[in-house]
């Protein structure tokens, strides 16, 4: 059987529309205040998760921020004055936990990006953003919608859509233009 591209394509797009719109406001710009005020940004997320958190630390560094990926050989170390951002969806990783310790111990403050406010890592952080959408933490309920993508897709693809308005804002809050930004992609590819 064929795969039905624009039903199931138009399913997927309206779930990840709808989780966006449910996005608090303020948390969002609790989230783009960070963010603009840190001297220095680390950013870490694991599995596919933490592919979004790099997506995100490229697009600010093209912002012109001093952003770098938790785990590359060129992250500086962090602290007073500095932001660790995380993405824990199900609301806890104990290696995500133990990065929030460290840049906590280290004076950094700390941002959890997770749809499970309530969640261990969540809680451990000094804000939060909630992306109300699906995780592997909810996938197997047996009461109420489930997403169409599997596990934790939808998460995956409302972070994405969910960092590009965030840097949409930062780029307007920072005074950056869609030439500034493009003037710092890599010509290494």
């Amino acid at each position: 059987m064929p795969i039905d591209f624009a039903g199931q394509g138009a399913r997927a797009t309206s779930e990840i529309a709808a989780a966006v719109a449910r996005i608090n406001p303020a948390e969002a710009d609790a989230a783009i205040d960070m963010i603009a005020g840190a001297h220095r940004i680390a950013l870490y997320g694991v599995g596919r998760e933490g592919l979004m958190m790099k997506a995100l630390a490229m697009r600010l560094f093209h912002l012109g921020l001093d952003a770098h990926v938790v785990g590359d050989m060129s992250t500086p170390p962090i602290g007073q004055q500095d932001l660790l951002i995380v993405s824990a969806g199900p609301g806890h990783f104990s290696t995500v936990s133990a990065l929030v310790r460290t840049a906590k111990d280290a004076g950094a403050a700390t941002l959890c990006i997770t749809a499970q406010p309530n969640g261990e890592t969540a809680q451990a952080c000094d804000a939060v953003l909630v992306l109300p959408a699906q995780t592997m933490a909810d996938d197997m309920k047996s009461e109420g919608p489930v997403s169409l993508l599997p596990m934790g897709s939808l998460f995956e693809g409302v972070q994405y859509v969910a960092f590009e308005l965030l840097v949409l804002a930062l780029r307007d809050r920072l005074g950056e233009t869609a030439e500034t930004m493009r003037a710092r992609h890599t010509n290494l590819e």
